[in-house]
């Protein structure tokens, strides 16, 4: 199996390594999942307007700012994150050049047959590369199994995420129009992935980890100020919140960002129930039926959803504690996509088990 993931490159780097030193091929699955194409087509076309959308309200800086003015009140990260998007509205700082690198997931409610959006990252869209490697996999385990399978190797869809990225970062290069600047990447400790600067991409910066002193806060504002592209923006960034993603669900505010009511109604239709924690009602309902519901934080890079009797309990504390704590949350309907039989392979070792599916579809925008 390490083999076959080397061949693929579903490789990671061991913690503390040299590079190239100790390789772990991820987690992938055997074979791909079958999964209907109404819903893969309505992804792609839901694609270009999420980018639009991203990029307009990035624009209005009004709105992130109150949007969040009560989540910053009671999350650290969340205030100096505004803290330097307000100051680059004071000094009428302009990104002329915009760039962004999105991942917007999925899944099919099994109770509705709706696709409905899990969130939208605007900030280090990982993964990409290892789709590739999974997909190309996918793709010459069923040619080399057809008959076996009973698949054909044309029904599994190929995946050009890394290059298409790869290719945007190097338009926007492009259009800051200095042969002599460089692309600088932003990336964690231990990460494997004096010039002057046409492009900063964050690979990191998206966790209070990322900021263990004043010297990161700094070098972020310091990166805002400055004239490279920025991918994202910290207006882009700050749209990628789960507050912002709560906020766009409600009634009639897409329609502030977007004009074609034909585009509204394909995104809104996509949203799932989203709330705030000022709704007492709902936050009731869900202290009842914590099943029912998973309660999110204002943070990205995975493990920070709260589920069953942790999420009742956490919202049965910060309700008797009272204050604003309500605020650095928001509440999400929990999805319920239709299990699959599906062969994992992890650390060496393949199982067969019952698995649901979540998917990315990868956008660019540059403008």
């Amino acid at each position: 199996m390490r083999k076959l993931a080397l061949v693929y490159y579903i490789v990671l780097q061991r913690s503390g390594k040299a590079p190239g030193v100790g390789l772990l091929h991820a987690p992938f699955s055997l074979l791909p999942m079958s999964f209907p194409r109404f819903y893969w087509d309505q992804a792609l076309e839901l694609a270009p307007l999420f980018n639009e959308l991203v990029d307009r309200v990035s624009l209005d800086g009004e709105f992130l700012q109150q949007t969040l003015a009560r989540t910053k009140q009671v999350d650290l990260f969340t205030k100096r994150l505004l803290d330097i998007h307000l100051e680059m509205m004071q000094l009428n700082k302009k990104e002329e050049i915009r760039l962004g690198l999105t991942r917007s997931d999925y899944m099919v409610d099994g109770a509705t047959s709706m696709l409905l959006q899990v969130e939208l990252n605007t900030i280090s869209t990982s993964s990409n590369g290892l789709a590739c490697g999974v997909s190309e996999l996918h793709r010459n385990l069923v040619r080399m199994h057809e008959r076996e399978l009973g698949l054909d190797q044309a029904s599994v869809v190929g995946n050009t995420a890394i290059s298409q990225h790869a290719e945007a970062l190097a338009r926007a290069w492009a259009e800051y129009n200095n042969p002599s600047a460089v692309v600088l990447v932003v990336v964690q400790q231990e990460e494997r992935n004096g010039w002057l600067v046409a492009l900063v991409y964050f690979r990191a910066g998206y966790s209070p980890n990322d900021y263990p002193s004043e010297a990161e806060w700094r070098a972020r504002t310091l990166i805002e100020r400055c004239s490279a592209i920025k991918c994202p923006s910290i207006s882009y960034h700050l749209v990628g919140t789960k507050k912002i993603q709560q906020e766009l669900a409600k009634e009639n505010v897409l329609e502030r960002f977007l004009d074609n009511k034909g585009d509204i109604e394909k995104v809104r239709q996509c949203f799932a129930g989203l709330w705030s924690l000022d709704n007492d009602s709902i936050v009731t309902s869900a202290i009842e039926s914590p099943e029912l519901f998973v309660l999110k934080p204002q943070r990205e890079g995975g493990g920070n959803n709260i589920y069953g009797d942790n999420l009742r309990e956490t919202l049965v504390r910060l309700r008797n504690a009272g204050g604003n704590e309500l605020a650095a949350y928001i509440l999400m309907q929990r999805i319920f996509p239709p299990a699959s039989p599906c062969y994992l392979v992890r650390e060496g070792t393949c199982a067969k088990e019952n698995a649901v599916s979540e998917f990315g579809i990868f956008g660019a925008y540059l403008r």
